[in-house]
């Protein structure tokens, strides 16, 4: 046992001694973890930015104008009136997601096609080919402020315009065609008569009327976060969780790759030579290792928490557990590496595509929500996925300790894969030589 705690000590010591492992291991995911959760949404407290869009208006129509207005009244939008050309270039250049256009006699054209009597207007839309989800917003709210606007018009009782008396025109001509749209238009000129004549007949009296709003969506929201735990989302709990995953595996490949830099200065060798048994050595390393890594997790949520307000919502005997059986796949993941490589350059760069790949496949850069379903359920044979759910069930889902134990027993299970690979490959080797 003294031997043990003897080559524990030894490795903890050389890499505290390391300065560069210790920046890479501490700083990095540190300063990672707070730009993806900045992105992700922080702790709430930060504003999600406006989308910034050109409007390139060519119609002096009060309909135009009105929609414009709309627009620019938007939270969502940040609008730029812009010359046709500029907005065009604005956009080919990245600098706005999307330039929309609105033609000249749009307003006019919009209210001769509300009944569907002529041809429809188009609305020129230009947009960045890398923003295609962007665009689809812009035209989901374009819409919403033409058709509230044009139809206050079309139903307004005061309009100046004859739009509704040249579509019932229209349709009459071709009463066969659609005799319901006819009726109904017929009834509106009914009921716009009626109340002109009961103004007329009330004039002298003060009377306040609602102003005409024209058709809009019949609904509102009432948008809830659901969580288990007291807290809000918090984006940089999930973030904070992806680059210590990331970067805690990054520490276990330089586990692997000081074994295999012993091998080749004749340090493993000696070690072996020593009255202590290969099972020693390994176990040794491999403790080192995930105390190292819990190490550096708990370093860096400390940090979440005191900067970022991160909190464990959830079981704080979930999240160690979580912490300590994800330190152990990686040290697991070091042996593995230091088992099956022959030399640290050829391990290194294998290594480090695998990383990348588990990460990917994890949910440490992007939720795994965003992925395709059958690109999720295959992320399930993934022990960053497990890792990574298991972090944000502790922290801002803030679920008990049940949650847990899915990605506790996982992980476990990955480790003894590993490492009992590793060890068998090990053993393997120290026969033949």
């Amino acid at each position: 046992m003294s031997a043990l705690i003897a080559l524990v000590r030894k490795d903890l010591i050389l890499y505290l001694s390391n300065r560069r492992a210790l920046l890479i291991s501490l700083l990095m995911p540190i300063v990672l973890g707070s730009f993806f959760g900045y992105l992700f949404g922080g702790s709430g407290a930060v504003s999600n930015g406006k989308i910034d869009i050109a409007l390139v208006q060519l119609d002096n129509s009060g309909t135009s104008s009105k929609i414009a207005a709309g627009l620019k009244g938007d939270s969502a939008l940040n609008v730029q009136e812009l010359p046709l050309a500029v907005a065009q270039d604005k956009v080919r250049h990245g600098k706005l997601s999307v330039a929309v256009v609105l033609p000249a006699g749009f307003g006019a054209a919009a209210k001769n096609a509300f009944f569907g009597g002529h041809h429809k207007p188009e609305i020129p839309v230009y947009y960045d080919p890398s923003q295609a989800a962007v665009l689809a917003m812009v035209k989901g709210m374009l819409t919403q402020y033409v058709m509230q606007n044009v139809s206050a018009e079309m139903f307004d009782i005061k309009a100046t315009d004859s739009y509704l008396n040249s579509s019932i025109e229209t349709l009459q001509r071709n009463a066969s065609q659609n005799p319901a749209l006819l009726k109904m238009l017929s009834s509106i000129k009914e009921y716009q008569s009626r109340a002109v004549k009961k103004e007329e007949n009330n004039k002298d009296e003060a009377q306040t009327k609602p102003e005409q709003a024209g058709l809009s969506v019949p609904y509102s929201t009432s948008d809830q976060a659901l969580t288990s735990g007291l807290q809000k989302y918090n984006g940089y709990a999930h973030a904070f969780a992806g680059m210590s995953v990331q970067f805690i595996l990054f520490m276990g490949i330089d586990a692997g790759i000081a074994v295999l830099l012993w091998r080749r200065m004749g340090l493993w060798n000696r070690l072996l030579a020593a009255p202590i048994t290969l099972n020693t050595v390994l176990l040794a390393r491999a403790l080192s290792s995930a105390i190292i890594a819990f190490a550096i997790l708990c370093v860096i949520f400390l940090f979440a928490m005191l900067v970022f307000h991160v909190q464990i919502a959830g079981s704080l005997a979930g999240f160690i557990g979580v912490g300590i059986c994800f330190s152990l796949v990686t040290a697991s993941f070091g042996l593995l590496i230091a088992a099956f490589g022959k030399t640290p350059e050829a391990a290194r760069g294998l290594a480090m595509f695998s990383t990348l790949i588990m990460v990917m496949l994890g949910g440490a850069w992007v939720p795994t929500f965003l992925f395709p379903q059958w690109l999720q359920t295959f992320t399930l044979v993934v022990p960053t996925r497990w890792a990574v759910d298991g972090l944000d069930a502790m922290t801002w889902r803030g679920l008990g300790f049940d949650a847990a134990l899915p990605a506790i027993a996982v992980q476990l299970g990955f480790t003894v894969l590993f490492g009992g690979t590793a060890i068998w490959k090990f053993r393997r080797d120290a026969q033949r030589e």
